[in-house]
């Protein structure tokens, strides 16, 4: 069992007001994709409110959504966002979201058993947005294994 679980979090600036109409579609979707990622196969927790979302944070403004989770493993967290029901709101996004200039999802390895702040998030967007994917803080696209991975492998050689 591994000593570490992947954290990740990802925010999306708003087109329109969480209540509006634009919005209605991705809001409508919402319990049904978070019961999803809750079901899914390596989940381990995720930021919410007493109403079962984290829509109402605004730690990032108020203009800002936030959604961090923690998961099992990379695949685990890779299988939900993109071979889910989860792909089909991804999709979409551009009806409900600006485009950010700047990185808007990271990923890092956390202890297993230990829970993110959103500040701890935070500051791994800003070092993610300052040095680029580091073992520290990555994206999908250039990932970096857990620190026990890292270990293994280089007593291997």
């Amino acid at each position: 069992m591994s000593k570490f679980h992947l954290a990740q979090l990802n925010i999306a600036k708003l087109i329109a007001p969480i209540d509006s109409p634009q919005l209605k579609d991705f809001v409508d979707n919402l319990d049904r994709i978070n019961a999803l990622a809750d079901e899914s196969p390596g989940f381990v927790w995720r930021l919410q409110t007493e109403e079962g979302d984290a829509t109402s944070i605004d730690f990032f403004g108020a203009d800002q959504i936030a959604n961090m989770s923690v998961w099992q493993s990379f695949e685990s967290l890779h299988d939900y966002v993109y071979h889910s029901a989860h792909i089909e709101v991804l999709r979409r996004k551009k009806e409900w979201f600006h485009n950010m200039a700047e990185s808007h999802m990271v990923l890092w390895w956390v202890p297993a058993g230990h829970v993110p702040s959103v500040e701890e998030a935070a500051d791994k967007l800003a070092l993610l947005r300052a040095s680029g994917p580091t073992s520290e803080a990555f994206t999908f696209k250039k990932a970096f294994p857990a620190p026990e991975q890292e270990k293994s492998s280089s007593t291997e050689a």
